[in-house]
């Protein structure tokens, strides 16, 4: 598209080793994030794990589920409370539990949505996202110099880290003239403390974030 990224990681995710994977009496398992199945893939459960259907939140999430070999998948409309729902209208809540494999910190719970419809929930924590400490030298510098025109942020989480990076290195002034394009009005609200210029994907997939920045 003519652009030239500069990345920033935000997030370092830390696998979770030795938690137990119980997919024993599963009608489904769930998915809401990409990470999670990273850390699916080393594990010997995937075998067993490929055989239940998956619900995934969105396309990018089922693609990496295709990608090891799951072949019965669900793709929800982008957000948690949507998979939710779509979970609630296809699946009984008598006809055994469903698995959530989860990461540490969760944008919407679940758990605690599905049992309210009166569904069994096993949740097992695979990984933890761990804040970083500073942003990137490069993007801090360009930051700076008044040189970045954007920034894409995909999650509230992520948005939250980056706001309070960029307070704590004293340069919301410079932060506060970027374009920051938003996978969703969640991820829009986390960037209220900098005072950007914030564009709301259409809809929470990557397709539409593309859309705003090719605008």
């Amino acid at each position: 598209m003519g652009h030239e990224p500069v990345l920033a990681p935000l997030l370092t995710i830390e696998i979770l080793p030795g938690v137990a994977l119980d997919l024993k009496g599963a009608q489904a398992i769930i998915v809401t994030s990409r990470n999670v199945l990273r850390a699916v893939a080393a594990r010997p459960e995937l075998i067993e794990a490929r055989n239940l259907p998956l619900y995934a939140v969105g396309d990018a999430t089922a693609d990496v589920a295709a990608e090891l070999g799951f072949r019965q998948i669900v793709v929800g409309a982008g957000t948690g409370e949507q998979l939710a729902d779509l979970i609630a209208r296809e699946l009984n809540p008598a006809k055994r539990v469903l698995v959530h494999l989860a990461g540490g910190m969760l944008a919407f719970d679940m758990k605690s949505v599905l049992e309210a419809k009166g569904f069994t929930i096993r949740q097992p924590v695979l990984y933890q996202a761990v804040p970083a400490e500073a942003l990137s030298r490069e993007a801090l510098a360009l930051l700076r110099d008044g040189r970045l025109d954007g920034a894409i942020l995909m999650s509230p989480q992520t948005a939250a880290i980056f706001a309070g990076l960029v307070a704590a290195e004293g340069a919301v002034t410079q932060a506060s003239q970027l374009r920051c394009y938003c996978l969703s009005q969640a991820v829009a609200d986390a960037l209220a403390p900098l005072g950007a210029k914030v564009l709301v994907a259409a809809h929470p997939r990557e397709e539409e974030l593309l859309a705003l920045i090719a605008g």
